[in-house]
């Protein structure tokens, strides 16, 4: 089974792909991380990751171990993924890497283009979203509870460039898929978001049968 689970930032996507694939014993990958480590090449290197050779090489460069670094979140980070996103050669690069680690066994995938590009035939595709103030206080108090110092203000009016730059790209732009499922987690908590989203699943797998 795959499923695509994709959404705008801080919409609770990652948090219940975690959940559901515990839940389902399925692999786990939150593909926004890779291109946070994109970024992060890039940023590293003193170079502008609008660049689409910084940004390429970055990519075809990218190892394992350095989605696991410890300084992938914040706003120069999020804002470095977005635009090496962007790029086509970046896309390309790091598809071939997400699709198969879904086929292997299957698949939980948080990201934005999931259930569009990535594995567009996946049966089950959730979208995930919030009020953008929502949005905007959940990140805030992330950044808080990192000691990142930002008003609530300065986040929204980030997220919301960010959310225009992803829908706004020629290449796999941030829109629901036509078949997904839309879950609105504005006045959910995660155990309300997760219970949601299994009968969701639950309801479209007794479809699909």
């Amino acid at each position: 089974m795959i499923i695509a689970v994709d959404g705008p930032a801080a919409a609770g996507k990652g948090t219940l792909a975690r959940r559901l694939a515990q839940h389902l014993d399925l692999p786990y990958l939150d593909t926004g991380l890779l291109y946070r480590a994109v970024g992060r090449r890039v940023l590293d290197a003193g170079a502008d990751p609008a660049d689409p050779a910084a940004a390429e090489a970055a990519a075809q460069a990218l190892m394992p171990e350095d989605t696991a670094r410890g300084d992938l979140r914040g706003p120069a980070q999020d804002e470095a993924a977005s635009k090496v996103a962007a790029i086509p050669g970046v896309r390309a690069a790091l598809l071939e890497f997400q699709r198969r680690f879904g086929q292997e066994r299957g698949a939980v995938l948080d990201g934005r283009d999931i259930g569009t590009v990535v594995f567009p035939e996946a049966k089950v595709k959730l979208f995930v979203t919030a009020h953008p103030r929502e949005r905007a206080r959940r990140r805030h108090l992330e950044m808080l509870g990192r000691g990142q110092d930002a008003t609530l203000e300065a986040v929204e009016a980030e997220m919301a460039a960010r959310d225009a730059r992803d829908a706004a790209r020629d290449v796999a732009p941030l829109v629901p898929a036509r078949d997904a499922l839309l879950l609105d987690t504005t006045d959910l908590d995660a155990e309300a978001a997760f219970r949601r989203a299994l009968a969701l699943i639950t309801g479209k797998s007794k479809l699909s049968a």
